[in-house]
């Protein structure tokens, strides 16, 4: 019996790990993909002398935006589910 529990508890921290993992690297994808778009499609049309910093105040708005979207959104569906 305990030789089972902690093969379960083992198998539950393998797969929290893999999952946080495997975010990070999702994470880190995105990262990329929204650099690029902002150094492709926005930076060109801010001014020469303060684009670096614009362009990164930009990013963060993007970034926050986007963890804020998809942290509610995922709360309001946590919350739908526990009410069932």
């Amino acid at each position: 019996m305990a030789s089972k529990k902690l093969h379960l508890e083992i198998i539950t921290q393998m797969l929290s790990l893999s999952s946080s993992a495997f975010g990070l690297v999702a994470a880190l994808a995105w990262n990329t993909v929204i650099q690029t778009f902002i150094n492709d499609f926005i930076k060109p049309f801010l001014p020469a002398g303060g684009s670096l910093i614009i362009s990164q105040l930009i990013y963060a708005t993007v970034i926050t935006m986007l963890v804020v979207t998809i942290t509610l959104k995922l709360s309001q569906i946590k919350d739908r589910l526990e009410s069932n």
